[in-house]
């Protein structure tokens, strides 16, 4: 098992290091603060990620609806002016 470029014999010695410095008593709590922060920065990336699609497509549409209107006007003066040679060769 290699989390993070860290083996299992590491992580065994940091565990180790981590137990004698903050002892039985404190070793829980930090790893409840520790899994509510990892949770925190993952409910916060989905946020962003979320936000960041919803702004995408709001920007998509933006370009799209004038290019479709563009292109409905051309070929509304296209046809207007096929309607207009047709009449002059009349």
């Amino acid at each position: 098992m290699n989390i993070f470029g860290v083996g299992l014999p590491e992580m065994g010695i940091i565990m180790i290091i981590a137990l004698l410095v903050f002892g039985p008593k404190k070793l829980p709590e930090i790893g409840r603060s520790l899994g509510k922060a990892i949770r925190g920065f993952q409910q916060a990336s989905n946020e962003f990620e979320t936000e960041f699609k919803r702004e995408a497509e709001q920007i998509e549409q933006a370009v799209n609806v004038p290019a479709q209107l563009e292109a409905q006007e051309v070929a509304a003066n296209n046809s207007d002016n096929n309607a207009a040679k047709t009449i002059e060769k009349s």
